[in-house]
């Protein structure tokens, strides 16, 4: 009988192979179909009433005007008089009508009474935030003040920090709904088809069983697209109340101000170290802006937890920037910023490479063995030795022109696992093979991974599969969130045809006069122990079936699934001395992330990490009038992506073989995010001598840095 655990490294055809995505025709054709791409017959569009304040109470609405227009056909309450609107753009009417235009001029003749409120938009300290700043952690381990005190200890200050960003999909929030009854279908931009099903449910009072969620593809999330949103809920209400379909997508003003953000980190630390590198002491004094309702602490240090003598204090900043959202790998990118940027403004001042003081200090980590080996690769990959030099002056520039070079290394972790899933496999008398289940897959390959994993257990080539996803008619899968989705689909998929497998064997071993436990499946052939004159081809051995097929489910199962994880980045940048532009030179990324399940998939999921954190690091920022509240940079223009002449070389390595291999997979979407902001602040710090304290790393902000120093 086949067993359900994943198969060494001699027996694998097609798990950790270099295997093209399954639809990547269909989309790079154009006939991939995203929720905006739905057109329903008689479908109405649907626009959405949004406060000019960042803070005010609703005093009264009248939607008279707007419901006797040419077109309108139904109109929603979204937030009632008597609550309050928390950001400029915060979701208050909802209005459907024949077109688009109609819906927006309807929109604009809805009348909102406002009483404004006081608000703050601005990244500010607590001093400055004033009843906004609430404390929320303050801990303490050893004796801080004694460690720093000791006469061979020398230390380092710094005030480092990350500003408040969007998610940015390129594929923007919203959905289409249609009502055929009592039954409602959402063609939805999630991460969550199984999940928001039952909010829309509630939303709209409705059985939950009634609603069908779809989505084959969609174009990005990076964790602002968990729930349905009020806009959802709205655009529900709509189609029902009308009568028919309605579209309601947020147009790209929207995503910026409202769509969700990234909390902002900020923080001023004191690090201490004994003269030969050994870290004795970490005291830090953080804040972030966390939107309307706050935020949980960022826990510091980041990844180094073992420092002897820790002093920490958080502070919540509440503003009306907009709602708190997860960002790729939350709150990581943050700290991991604060923490490696202090590190090595320590090792600086130590004139220690920083590479050798992060090697001095792996034991106050969680795996000092796997940081040591990415350490060793990263290093031979950058050619570190021949690029890493002392900080120098500002003003002393070696060599001739303005143009000056830097390296900067961090490191990461990442938690990982796998949701819960479960999966369908259905076997069919005429040799086709399906696996069914509600996962979706966000542009990173989730779709291809189910079908490795299905070929690989069935013994089929991977056309050999039809995979069925993104749809709630499945079985239930989780949301993709927190780099758990390759674990348990690949989990539940690999016990659904394992299962699958073993139900085919029981059925057609007798008639081929052997036991179920003696067959096996292989390259498209069933084989027989011992006895290769009583193979079957796979299609010979599924006729045996006869008219019934053979049809199963697979839960995850932990067995298959690790967690934790450990990369080490570097990064190589130029900087002209006299505009302060950075330019990305190289980038080095390498990972581990346990059974690598498809090479080519997985070198995607860190490029486009990688290309992320070189945006964050340099472009990304929301910036906030804070005399109106107004987002100044709500749209494509200003608010600055990386294009593909701004990211430079990146080179992926994957820590494989004994020792990684034989642990089960462990997502990868987050963790190669998380050290970009680090290692290119590093760098520019290596590059030009001295710190920018904040990202972005704007021409501005090195030329000020270099100013003062």
């Amino acid at each position: 009988m086949a067993d359900f655990h994943w198969p060494p490294a001699d027996q694998r055809s097609l798990i950790g192979k270099r295997i093209s995505r399954i639809d990547g025709p269909l989309k790079a054709s154009g006939r991939a179909k995203y929720a905006y791409d739905v057109n329903r017959p008689g479908m109405l569009f649907g626009k959405m009433v949004f406060s000019p304040h960042a803070h005010a109470r609703i005093v009264a609405i009248d939607t008279t005007a707007a419901e006797r227009m040419p077109g309108v056909r139904a109109v929603q309450i979204m937030v009632p008089a008597g609550q309050e609107a928390l950001w400029v753009g915060h979701e208050i009417v909802a209005v459907a009508a024949d077109t688009e235009e109609q819906a927006r001029d309807a929109a604009r003749a809805i009348h909102v009474e406002y009483q404004p409120l006081p608000f703050l938009v601005h990244d500010v300290s607590p001093a400055e935030a004033g009843t906004n700043a609430q404390p929320t952690s303050e801990q303490k381990e050893g004796d801080i003040d004694a460690a720093f005190a000791q006469s061979d200890v020398v230390s380092s200050e710094g005030l480092y920090g990350n500003p408040v960003i969007t998610h940015c999909c390129l594929e923007a929030h919203g959905q289409v709904a249609e009502w055929q009854g009592d039954d409602l279908t959402v063609w939805a931009s999630t991460q969550n088809v199984s999940g928001i099903g039952g909010q829309l449910a509630t939303g709209t009072k409705t059985a939950a069983g009634n609603v069908r969620i779809v989505t084959p593809v969609m174009g990005g999330g990076f964790g602002s697209k968990f729930a349905a949103d009020t806009w959802g809920v709205a655009c529900a209400q709509l189609a029902k109340t009308a009568g028919k379909p309605v579209k309601m997508m947020l147009e790209r003003n929207h995503e910026l101000m409202g769509a969700g953000a990234r909390p902002s980190l900020y923080a001023r630390v004191r690090v201490a170290a004994k003269r030969d590198g050994t870290l004795v002491a970490w005291d830090s004094d953080s804040w972030g802006t966390n939107g309307p309702t706050g935020g949980a602490p960022m826990p510091l240090p980041y990844v180094f937890t073992k420092i002897p003598n820790r002093r920490t204090h958080y502070t919540s900043v509440h503003t009306n920037i907009g709602p708190l959202r997860a960002w790729r790998a939350p709150n990581h990118p943050q700290m991991c910023l604060v923490t490696l940027a202090a590190f090595d403004d320590l090792a600086a001042k130590l004139q220690m490479d920083p590479v050798e003081f992060l090697r001095k200090n792996l034991d106050l980590t969680a795996r000092p063995e796997v940081y040591a080996a990415q350490l060793d690769k990263a290093v031979a990959m950058m050619d570190w030795k021949a690029k890493w030099h002392p900080r120098t002056r500002v003003d002393d520039r070696p060599g001739s022109g303005a143009i000056r070079r830097g390296v900067g290394v961090s490191l990461h972790t990442w938690a990982g696992g796998g949701h819960q899933s479960t999966c369908n496999c259905t076997i069919h008398p005429d040799g086709s093979a399906e696996v069914s289940l509600a996962s979706q897959d966000l542009g990173t390959g989730t779709r291809t991974i189910v079908g490795i994993v299905a070929a690989e257990t069935l013994g089929l080539p991977l056309e050999g599969v039809k995979v069925n996803i993104g749809d709630s008619k499945y079985p239930p899968s989780g949301a993709s969130g927190g780099s758990t989705t390759v674990g348990g689909v690949s989990s539940s998929t690999r016990m659904a045809a394992t299962n699958a497998l073993n139900e085919l064997f029981a059925r057609i071993a007798p008639s081929m006069g052997v036991a179920p436990e003696k067959l096996s499946a292989k390259n498209g052939r069933i084989l027989v122990d011992g006895d290769a004159s009583k193979g079957l081809t796979w299609k010979q051995a599924c006729a045996k079936l006869g008219s019934t097929q053979v049809s199963v489910m697979g839960q995850t199962n932990k067995d298959l699934i690790s967690s934790g994880v450990g990369g080490v980045q570097m990064a190589e940048v130029s900087v002209d001395m006299d505009t302060g532009v950075v330019r990305m030179e190289k980038y080095v990324a390498v990972q581990d992330c346990g059974l690598v399940m498809d090479l080519k998939t997985a070198e995607s999921q860190v490029f486009g990490a990688v290309i992320m954190g070189v945006t964050y690091a340099l472009f990304e920022e929301k910036i906030m009038d804070q005399q109106t509240g107004l987002c100044l940079n709500p749209n494509m223009e200003f608010y600055k992506l990386a294009g593909i002449n701004d990211v430079g070389e990146i080179v992926v390595h994957f820590m494989t073989g004994p020792g990684y291999d034989e642990r089960g997979p462990v997502g990868l979407a987050e963790p190669a995010t998380v050290s970009p902001g680090a290692a290119i602040s590093n760098a520019v710090a290596n590059a030009i001598g001295v710190r920018v304290p904040r990202l972005p790393l704007t021409p501005d902000r090195v030329l000020a840095a270099m100013g003062k120093a």
